[in-house]
């Protein structure tokens, strides 16, 4: 098989199929079916990179683009945490019904945000990699498991026992090997494509399953990185989690078809269809942004006298779309209850809206905006 064997271990009861996947590059049959998904996936993420021209900040719209990647890479690894849970806690608003795991996710945040810092010093290596994962682990489910280090015992996918796994991967003394290998063809300067690369690189990474916890987060988010790493992307735009997600069931069986029938073709062609779906989304996504923009600035230009601090407020909601009055206070120096009748003009205008439904540090949601990614 052009992926790989699975090969015997152990013996008797004990016995169990693993997986050896073979080195790349793998030898990939670019039908015409494929390259025309590679050739509208080129063009998709084109328009994306453009994104970052047309947008009035695209900072702001990466980070709403990452707490929703975040938890969306999460959720497909069974956390419960939401969108909203991540907004809530990065405002610091104390809610007793924001789920416990919310810290996986906001780790998940810090960790591309770690590594896009740590490539200014460091290119995209094993040792990049590593310390990504300690990132990624630091203080949640999973940071008793070796964080940092790749595996030296054996893991499995699924099942309650390695007998029953739905997936075994390569034994631990085969992982720094593959790994390098990895490393080796991120940096090969072979006329390869790279989204053709990046999907190879994923299936590898997940085929590999080189950490024990964290790896399918971790093989998500170095799709965005690569990509930005290659100059493809100037801004970190891509998340495929939301598709991953959305099709979760053939995500796995893709996988599996790779590993199992040799089905490269078939791995590469779901993962552009994901590039090309994600990026269209993401550009409809940022005109949305634009149009309630110029919607939000129209509203605020007829409130006279309180125009300028209106417009500090409303940049700021771009950035954390969730508030109290108290937050108001600092964001725009008024005090209360010059703060309050700030904010009541906005909830009067439709910018915001009250959720908590308290008397007291009542919190305020720019909805509009919080939906545009929440859909």
């Amino acid at each position: 098989m052009r992926t790989g064997n699975f090969i015997n271990q152990l013996s008797g009861d004990l016995s169990y199929k693993a997986f050896i996947p073979n080195k790349l590059p793998l030898d990939v049959h670019m039908d015409s079916d494929l390259q025309s998904l590679l050739s509208k996936a080129d063009l998709a993420l084109g328009r994306l990179d453009g994104v970052a021209d047309i947008l009035p900040n695209v900072n702001f719209f990466i980070l709403m683009y990452l707490r929703k990647e975040a938890t969306l890479s999460s959720q497909i690894e069974g956390t419960q945490a939401t969108f909203v849970d991540v907004l809530k806690a990065e405002a610091k608003i104390e809610d007793s019904e924001i789920h416990k795991d919310v810290d996986e996710i906001l780790n998940y945040i810090s960790t591309l945000n770690f590594g896009i810092y740590r490539s200014q010093q460091l290119p995209l290596s094993l040792r990049l990699i590593k310390e990504m994962h300690k990132e990624l682990l630091q203080g949640v489910r999973g940071d008793t498991k070796s964080p940092g280090d790749f595996r030296t015992s054996q893991n499995w996918v699924g099942g309650v026992s390695i007998n029953t796994a739905a997936y075994v991967p390569p034994p631990h003394n085969y992982v720094i090997d593959l790994m390098g290998n990895i490393e080796d063809y991120l940096h090969d300067k072979s006329p390869v494509p790279i989204l053709i690369k990046t999907g190879l690189v994923h299936a590898q990474f997940e085929t590999i399953h080189p950490f024990l916890d964290g790896n399918g987060r971790m093989g998500r988010l170095l799709i965005t990185y690569y990509l930005c790493e290659q100059g493809i992307l100037r801004e970190p735009l891509l998340y495929l989690s939301d598709f991953f997600k959305r099709n979760k069931g053939l995500y796995y069986d893709k996988l599996t078809d790779f590993r199992r029938s040799d089905d490269i073709e078939g791995w590469l062609k779901f993962f552009l269809e994901g590039v090309i779906e994600t990026s269209q989304n993401a550009v409809e996504t940022a005109r949305k942004i634009i149009k309630l923009r110029e919607e939000s600035y129209a509203k605020i230009s007829t409130m006279g006298g309180s125009s300028e601090k209106a417009m500090i407020l409303l940049k700021r909601l771009f950035q954390i779309p969730m508030v109290r009055v108290k937050d108001v206070e600092t964001i725009v120096d008024l005090k209360n209850p010059n703060a309050l009748a700030l904010v009541s003009k906005f909830v009067a205008k439709g910018i915001l809206k009250e959720i908590t439904g308290k008397q007291r540090n009542r919190v305020y949601s720019f909805v509009d905006y919080i939906d545009i990614f929440n859909s």
